[in-house]
C-alpha cells in the first residue's frame, strides 16, 4: 500500500474548533503545562471604549482631514483614479470600505498622496490618520464570520478516501486542480459530478469483490453478515448505513439522511440486487453525497441565535482538515462523540498530537508552500542555457528543504524568527552544489546541515525562494524586495504605475556600462516610483549576492561587482545578506502579525475583515508573550473565536 499523497493543493484562503463553554466577556487564562496563555479577548467594556474613541476621532479629526486633503479629487464630484470617499465617509466601519482606508494609508505613508502640487498634511496629521486607520477595526461588530461551506479539495478528497478504505490517494489525481483564491470552490458541475461517480466506482471495485460474487474480508467488516432469511433486511441495512455514514460524513447522520440511504438500498432490492450489492449501491450514494464531498456546519436544528459555537464533530473535522488535510482519526472522532473536544485542554492536547504526526506535513503543503511561493516552483520557467541545473530533482529538493525547515520549526516549537535567521537547513547531494557544499553532502536523502557561513540559513537565503522571486534569466531585486515586504513583514506594496518600462526596455547604449543595481536605481529617479523603491530596493540589493537559483556570487549578470549594502528606515544599515537577515528578524511583531493573519485566513478558508483584525491583534499578542513560538500560534488559532464560532446569517 502506498503512503498518503501530500501534493500541494492550490488553495490560498490563508475552520476550526472551540470556545462554546466560555464567557467571552472577560479574559480567559488557560494554564497548560505551566504556560499561561490568554485565549479569549479584551473585555466588552474595553472594546466599547475603543469603539467610542475611534468614532470620536473620526468625527472630530478624520472627516476634516478628508475634506481638507482628499475630497477635491476623491469626493462627491470627483473620483480620480476610481477612488471616492463619497460613501465610505458615511459608514467608515463598513467592511466594504476597508480597502479604501488601507490603500489611503499606504499612499499617505509613501507620500504619494496628496500630490506634490496640493496642500500637504503635517507629520502630526499623517500620524493621526495612521493611528485612526489602525484602530478602524474597533468600529466593526464582534463577529466570527460565516462558516465557509466548501468542497474538499483534491488532496483532502484523496487522503479521506485513503483513511476510509485504504486506497491510494492518487485515485483522486484525475480531478482538476483548484483555482487559487481565498476559500474554495463550492460548485459541482456535471463534468465534475461524473468524475466523482467514476472515482466512487473505482473505489468500490478496489475494495469490494465484483457484484454477484462471494464477499471478501473487508466487505464483512463494512457490511456485516447477510441477514437471515425472514428478517427485515432494511433494519439491518439501516444499521450498516448508520455506521458507514458516521465515518464518511464525519459526524452522526440524521434519521432523514438515513432514510435517503435506505431508499437507495430499497431501489436496488426492487431491481433484484442481492443484499451485499444493494449495500454497495448505498455506499456509492454516500461517496457522492454533499455530506461527504463538502464541509458543512453540521447536522442541527434551526440556530437559536445569530452566532453559535461549532459542535464537537465539526470541530474535529475543522481541526483534522486544517492540520492533516484529511478526516478525523478515531481519537478525534471519539472525543467528538463524547462531547469533550471543545474544552481548551482537549483542543490543546489534540493540536500537539496532530502536529507530532507525519500527516502534519499537510500544513506545509497546503499553507507553507503557498505562503513562501514554492507552490509555483515546479512549473516556473528558467533559461535552460543559463540554468541547466534546474531539473525536476533540484526543484523537488528545493521544495523539500523548505518543507523540512517548516516542519522542524513547527515540531520543535521554535520562534517564528527562526524562519528568517537560522544557521541550518536540510540538503541532499542534488541541492548541496547550490550551497557550494557538494564535497560535504552526499546521497539522495535530505539531512540537517549546520552552516558556517552566516549569510546562509532562513527563507531569505533559501534557493527555492530566491528562484521563485527571480526572472527566467536573471535576478530581480524588485521582486525579492516586494516578497520580503509582503510575505515576511505583511506590508502592502502598491502595483507599479502604468507605462513604467522594464529594465529590458531601457536604452541599451545608455546602460551598457551599468550594473544591475545601477540600472534598477534608475527607477528611483522617477518621483512616481521613488517612494516605494526607496524601501524595497535596498532589501533586494541586499540579496543580490545570490543568483537567480540561489548560488553565491560576487558579480552580477553584467559582470559588475555586486554592492549588497543598504539602509532601511531607522538608520538600519547592512552590508551583507547576514546583516539584512538579522535586521528583518528583529522585526518580530511584524513577522508574527503577518504570519498570524495569513494562517488564520487559511484556517478559516476566507479573507479576513472587520472584527478579524481585532482577533489577529490578540492572537499576535498571545504568541509574542510566549516567545513567538510556532505551536503557540497554531494552538491560539484553533482556540480562537472565529475558529470556534460561526455566524448563522449572511
Amino acid at each position: 500500500m502506498r503512503s498518503r499523497v501530500a501534493v500541494s493543493p492550490i488553495v490560498s484562503g490563508f475552520v476550526h474548533p472551540s470556545l462554546s463553554r466560555f464567557n467571552t466577556s472577560g479574559v480567559l487564562l488557560l494554564v497548560v503545562t505551566g504556560l499561561s496563555m490568554s485565549l479569549a479577548f479584551a473585555s466588552d467594556v474595553e472594546l466599547a471604549t475603543a469603539k467610542a474613541e475611534a468614532k470620536k476621532t473620526y468625527d472630530e479629526k478624520i472627516v476634516p482631514f478628508i475634506q481638507t486633503y482628499c475630497s477635491s479629487c476623491h469626493g462627491d464630484k470627483k473620483s480620480k483614479g476610481g477612488v471616492s470617499f463619497r460613501y465610505a465617509i458615511k459608514s467608515p466601519g463598513n467592511p466594504a470600505f476597508r480597502r479604501i482606508w488601507k490603500d489611503s494609508l499606504i499612499n499617505l505613508k509613501a507620500e504619494n498622496m496628496p500630490p506634490e502640487d496640493e496642500k500637504q498634511p503635517s507629520a502630526e496629521e499623517r500620524k493621526m490618520f495612521e493611528d485612526w486607520v489602525a484602530g478602524l477595526k474597533h468600529l466593526s461588530p464582534k463577529d466570527p464570520g460565516v462558516f465557509v461551506i466548501r468542497r474538499l479539495h483534491k488532496v483532502e478528497y484523496g487522503n479521506t478516501l485513503h483513511d476510509l478504505f485504504g486506497v491510494d490517494p492518487e485515485i483522486a489525481r484525475k480531478l482538476p486542480d483548484e483555482v487559487a483564491g481565498a476559500g474554495y470552490l463550492n460548485s459541482l458541475s456535471p463534468l465534475l459530478m461524473e468524475q466523482y461517480l467514476e472515482i466512487a466506482n473505482e473505489v468500490l471495485n478496489r475494495i469490494l469483490p465484483p457484484e454477484g460474487t462471494a464477499p471478501n474480508a473487508l466487505q464483512e467488516q463494512l457490511f456485516g453478515p447477510v441477514p437471515a432469511a425472514g428478517t427485515d433486511w432494511e433494519i439491518s441495512a439501516r444499521k450498516v448505513a448508520r455506521s458507514l455514514a458516521r465515518r464518511a460524513y464525519r459526524r452522526p447522520p440524521s434519521e432523514s439522511e438515513l432514510d435517503v440511504l435506505i431508499q437507495v438500498f430499497a431501489m436496488a432490492r426492487t431491481h433484484g440486487q442481492s443484499y451485499p450489492d444493494s449495500l454497495r449501491l448505498m455506499l456509492k450514494a454516500i461517496l457522492v453525497s454533499p455530506q461527504f464531498l463538502f464541509t458543512t456546519p453540521g447536522n442541527e436544528t434551526a440556530p437559536v441565535s445569530e452566532i453559535v459555537p461549532l459542535d464537537d464533530h465539526q470541530l474535529a473535522s475543522r481541526l483534522s482538515y486544517f492540520l492533516w488535510a484529511t478526516m478525523p482519526d478515531p481519537e478525534l472522532a471519539a472525543l467528538a462523540d463524547a462531547g469533550t473536544l471543545h474544552t481548551p485542554e482537549a483542543l490543546t492536547a489534540q493540536v500537539r498530537r496532530l502536529l507530532g504526526d507525519p500527516r502534519a506535513r499537510a500544513l506545509f503543503d497546503g499553507f507553507g508552500a503557498q505562503w513562501l511561493g514554492l507552490d509555483k516552483l515546479s512549473t516556473k520557467t528558467f533559461d535552460a542555457k543559463k540554468f541547466p541545473q534546474m531539473t525536476t530533482a533540484l526543484r523537488t529538493a528545493m521544495y523539500d528543504e523548505a518543507r523540512l525547515l517548516f516542519g522542524d520549526i513547527l515540531r520543535a516549537n521554535r520562534s517564528l524568527t527562526t524562519f528568517v535567521d537560522c544557521d541550518y537547513s536540510y540538503l541532499n547531494e542534488t541541492l548541496a552544489p547550490i550551497y557550494g557544499l557538494e564535497k560535504t553532502v552526499t546521497g539522495r536523502q535530505m539531512r540537517k546541515v549546520q552552516f558556517s557561513d552566516a549569510n546562509r540559513g532562513g527563507i531569505l537565503a533559501m534557493p527555492g525562494i530566491l528562484a521563485t522571486t527571480s526572472f527566467p534569466n536573471r535576478t530581480s531585486p524588485v521582486n525579492r524586495g516586494v516578497w520580503v515586504l509582503e510575505e515576511v513583514l505583511g506590508q502592502h506594496v502598491p502595483p507599479a504605475p502604468p507605462n513604467v518600462p522594464s529594465l529590458e526596455k531601457q536604452d541599451k547604449k545608455a546602460v551598457a556600462s551599468l550594473t544591475l543595481r545601477q540600472r534598477t536605481e534608475l527607477h528611483r529617479t522617477d518621483p512616481v516610483c521613488a517612494n516605494c523603491h526607496k524601501i524595497l530596493d535596498p532589501i533586494g540589493f541586499g540579496l543580490e549576492n545570490f543568483d537567480a537559483i540561489g548560488r553565491w556570487r560576487d558579480a552580477d549578470e553584467t559582470g559588475g561587482t555586486i554592492d549588497p549594502t543598504g539602509e532601511l528606515p531607522g538608520n538600519q544599515r547592512f552590508s551583507a545578506p547576514k546583516e539584512l537577515k538579522r535586521i528583518i528578524a528583529t522585526r518580530q511583531d511584524e513577522l508574527c502579525r503577518n504570519l498570524t493573519a495569513k494562517l488564520l485566513a487559511y484556517a478559516l478558508g476566507r479573507p479576513l475583515e472587520g472584527y478579524d483584525e481585532i482577533v489577529v491583534d490578540q492572537l499576535s499578542a498571545t504568541v509574542a508573550r510566549d516567545g513567538y513560538r510556532m505551536q503557540t500560534l497554531v494552538t491560539s488559532i484553533v482556540t480562537s473565536y472565529p475558529f470556534t464560532h460561526r455566524r448563522t446569517k449572511e
